[in-house]
């Protein structure tokens, strides 16, 4: 081995948000910028030396620059072997299952999830642990304490030019490269946990479904799983080949920018099933003909009909959603007799849950379904459940839900994203919302609606005792309804304030009113409330979803 060790100076930033860090690829290719993060985690990971690491990532932009980079540091600083996907990808719960499956010791993972991609757009990186999940909050936080003062990073000398496009095993250094099949561990941890004979037998019988891949990771897995192993019908994944740019696309699995997929499930001659997944596999969308599933629809749906498939028959633990999530999972673990754990946003919560077998699905706002199976939110999975419910109750998307309705009742529920607040701005705006807190408690607002209580969420873990604290402003209202305000921490360009309203409605005669139209008085008093055109200059929304 011919080992460098290279001098470098801090980088501000370099903190790990609710997926890792994210910045535009132009911050990560700075000189030392990725070897000094990299390096924070390899020192902050006590008894890594001789271990396994997994390496993969959504195939955008600088992702095989950043793998080989991270290669040769990995040989320079002990691991004794790295499995890395082939031609460096790895879907985000493909890396979880590996890292589960294998035994591996953590893994890294480059994305920046359904950020957009290209030269101009962004990257990230982000260390997941030995159950296959997110660091957790205090690992990340070491890691940042580890980059402000970081003044070296060793880095292998050969390596340059390592073949990772190839299976197989090579060395490099010490160190064992081995070039693993993307795929395969997913596949048969899918095959494991579905009904593969019965959704056969669906496309069999004439049934058809369109899945959008967004030119991103997510189309290699569903090609061969779908199309492959399911008998759907080539075509049946569209944009199913990853594009370092996304094919200049936004790969976020939402109405607002899956138009082509949207367009083609309207109509009497569309598809009996649609789903789409994100940048690097871990979202979904579910759509049925001239349908919408909300994403909080989606996880009560599943968690309701959890016994109809092989990998949850004999029942659920519990059900965790985050607290943004509406209600609707409630209603469900209350039917089951189970519960419903409502934690902050960011998967790495639900980590602790799923591993003392306090909970077995799991499900966020934001596009994102997860179990057991691995320890991250996961795209492929909720589609393949959804698809197993559809063979096995012969039922379509649409009846599902409205059955659900018909029982539970409806959440009507969006979310506003206000994009690219200035963060002083942004930061002005939460502000004083807080600080008007203790008074809005009891506040008549007009149209049957008063606050009972007003808070800003705070989450102890069932399972460590660890506090979260400032997780989100919540008005509750006293008929059930929610406005919920928090500033995300996925962007990578001043600030996006997400405004989550949910209105329940019990009576089947008015499920089918327009949602905007249904949460018009919670929009309302979110902007009287919080101010968000005064503070943001903003006249509406960027995105409704």
């Amino acid at each position: 081995m011919s080992i460098q060790t290279v001098p470098t100076r801090p980088f501000p930033g370099q903190r790990p948000g609710t997926s890792g860090l994210r910045k535009k690829v132009a911050v990560f290719q700075q000189p030392h910028y990725l070897e000094n993060f990299v390096q924070a985690v390899f020192d902050t990971l006590p008894g890594h030396e001789g271990q396994t690491l997994v390496l993969g990532g959504d195939g955008r932009f600088h992702n095989r620059v950043a793998v080989c980079t991270i290669l040769r540091m990995a040989a320079a600083n002990g691991f004794a072997r790295v499995l890395v996907g082939r031609g460096g990808l790895l879907s985000t719960p493909a890396v979880s299952a590996v890292i589960r499956g294998r035994g591996a010791f953590g893994g890294l993972i480059l994305s920046a999830s359904h950020n957009p991609g290209g030269p101009e757009g962004d990257f990230g990186i982000k260390y997941n642990a030995a159950n296959g999940g997110p660091a957790p909050e205090k690992l990340t936080e070491a890691i940042y304490a580890r980059s402000t003062e970081i003044a070296e990073y060793r880095i292998e000398d050969a390596g340059a030019d390592i073949d990772f496009d190839t299976l197989g095993t090579r060395t490099l250094g010490g160190m064992t490269v081995e070039v693993i099949d993307p795929v395969a561990d997913y596949a048969e941890l899918m095959q494991q946990l579905f009904d593969f004979d019965a959704m056969r037998a669906w496309f069999a019988a004439g049934h058809r479904m369109r899945f959008d891949a967004m030119s991103a990771v997510s189309g290699p897995y569903a090609r061969a799983i779908l199309e492959g192993q399911l008998g759907a019908p080539a075509g049946t994944v569209i944009n199913g080949e990853p594009l370092e740019d996304f094919g200049g696309h936004h790969p976020d699995p939402n109405p607002a920018h899956a138009a082509e997929l949207m367009a083609a499930m309207s109509g009497p001659g569309a598809p009996d099933f649609g789903a789409a997944s994100d940048g690097d596999a871990d979202r979904n969308m579910i759509l049925g003909r001239d349908f919408v599933v909300t994403p909080s629809d989606s996880l009560a749906v599943l968690a309701e009909h959890a016994t109809r498939v092989p990998g949850y028959r004999t029942g659920l633990a519990g059900i965790a959603r985050s607290m943004p999530t509406s209600r609707a999972a409630d209603k469900v673990a209350a039917a089951l007799g189970i519960p419903c754990h409502e934690t902050p946003t960011g998967w790495k919560f639900f980590g602790n849950l799923l591993d003392a077998g306090q909970a077995t699905l799991c499900g966020e706002e934001s596009y994102g379904t997860g179990s057991n199976h691995v320890r991250e939110k996961d795209g492929l999975w909720a589609v393949l459940f959804w698809l197993n419910l559809l063979a096995t109750t012969g039922r379509s998307v649409e009846d599902l839900v409205r059955a659900h309705w018909a029982r539970f009742g409806r959440h009507y529920y969006s979310r506003h994203d206000w994009e690219g607040i200035p963060s002083e701005r942004a930061d002005a705006l939460m502000a004083e919302l807080r600080a008007s807190l203790p008074a809005l408690a009891g506040r008549d607002c007009g149209d049957g609606l008063r606050i009972a209580s007003a808070d800003d969420f705070a989450y102890t873990d069932p399972v460590d005792g660890s506090v979260s604290t400032r997780q989100g402003v919540r008005l509750l209202f006293a008929d059930g309804s929610r406005i919920v305000f928090r500033l995300s921490g996925t962007g990578t360009e001043g600030a996006t304030l997400r405004v989550y309203l949910e209105r329940f409605d019990a009576d089947p005669a008015r499920h089918d009113q327009p949602v905007q139209q249904a949460l018009g008085a919670l929009i309302r008093i979110a902007d009287e409330v919080a101010g968000i055109r005064r503070h943001s200059g903003m006249e509406g929304p960027t995105v409704v979803t």
